[in-house]
């Protein structure tokens, strides 16, 4: 299983570890600042207070034992390149980091960032998603070749049970989720059955929720 280093604990740090966690990963949240962690600590595996500019804090942290690390500090451009530069230098293999501008962007990616993300703008992507298929709610890349999406049930699948549907076969998706309402089942079984106006929360490779996008 894949573990989650995510440096950086604001608004939308917290949602990417937040997210992380639920979906079963293991998920290490840093952040200097004491009240931001006493809030996350049982949002995550670990949380730890910490200035992640200091090297030897970091490494102390074991960051080189994760497998990606996320560095949502965009505002503090200065500490966002330093901390970049640290977890790429003592062996992280995948690192995502948040940009403020696309100057920034070429800094974080010239320095070793694989991927540079753009909060605003990648919301942007998710409204494009929606206006192409009414039926997508929301999008969400997860890595470079996987996303979660929220899909309003086809009328196709109304009545059927996800063994009847077997989405993974047809569509090379997983159900993650069933929203009915106010209702959300976050462990959905073969048994559960597709009512009208369910929201699916999905993941998959993007080529194939792109062709579920097209059918939806």
């Amino acid at each position: 299983m894949k573990q989650f280093a995510v440096i950086g604990c604001g608004r939308f740090g917290s949602s990417v570890a937040r997210t992380l966690y639920g979906l079963g990963y293991d998920v290490l949240a840093i952040d200097e600042d004491e009240d931001v962690i006493q809030n996350i600590s049982d949002s995550v595996t670990h949380a730890v207070q910490a200035d992640a500019t200091d090297e030897a804090s970091i490494k102390s942290l074991g960051i080189r034992n994760f497998d990606v690390a996320v560095i949502t500090i965009g505002s503090d451009i200065q500490s966002s390149i330093l901390i970049t530069l640290i977890v790429k230098e003592l062996g992280v293999k995948y690192v995502v980091a948040k940009a403020q501008n696309e100057l920034h962007a070429k800094v974080l990616y010239k320095i070793g960032a694989d991927r540079v993300v753009f909060p605003e703008r990648d919301m942007g992507v998710r409204v494009a998603h929606n206006l192409v298929s009414s039926n997508i709610l929301d999008y969400i890349e997860l890595a470079p070749d996987y996303s979660i999406v929220e899909i309003l049930a086809l009328k196709d699948w109304e009545g059927k049970s996800l063994s009847e549907l077997n989405m993974r076969a047809r569509y090379g998706i997983n159900v993650m989720a069933i929203k009915h309402g106010a209702e959300i089942n976050i462990s959905p079984n073969a048994l559960d059955t597709i009512r009208k106006d369910d929201v699916l929360v999905v993941i998959g490779h993007n080529d194939d929720v792109q062709k579920l996008e097209k059918k939806a």
